[in-house]
């Protein structure tokens, strides 16, 4: 089996910042993109960014030049280095493995984890 923990959340003061991070463990053969996730009280998840397992990267617009996504992939991890945050960015985040396990090729979500920017 899989599992995708996050971790890094909390209530933060607009303008702060925050690192999440997110493993991937279990019989995991190759991990290919990998992905944060967004979703505001009544809004729909949004993709935050995401990264391949070459390095290539993907942002939503209001995050461009704010958060940085990178992976390190002997451990199976990815990060969310968030700046300047704002209240727009309150959220819980998931993170979205792609990758080839032991029953084949699956995406595999985390439970999530609050994040909440006070102004």
């Amino acid at each position: 089996q899989v599992q995708v923990v996050e971790s890094g959340g909390g209530l933060v003061q607009a303008g702060g910042s925050l690192r999440l991070s997110c493993a991937a463990s279990g019989t995991i053969f190759s991990i290919n993109a990998m992905g944060w996730y967004r979703q505001a009280p009544g809004k729909q998840r949004e993709l935050v960014a995401s990264i391949t397992k070459g390095g290539s990267t993907n942002y939503l617009d209001s995050v461009k030049g704010r958060f940085t996504i990178s992976r390190d992939n002997a451990k199976n991890t990815v990060y969310l280095q968030m700046n300047s945050l704002n209240s727009e960015d309150t959220a819980v985040y998931y993170c979205k493995c792609s990758l080839w396990g032991a029953v084949g090729y699956g995406e595999y979500w985390g439970q999530g984890t609050q994040v909440t920017v006070s102004s």
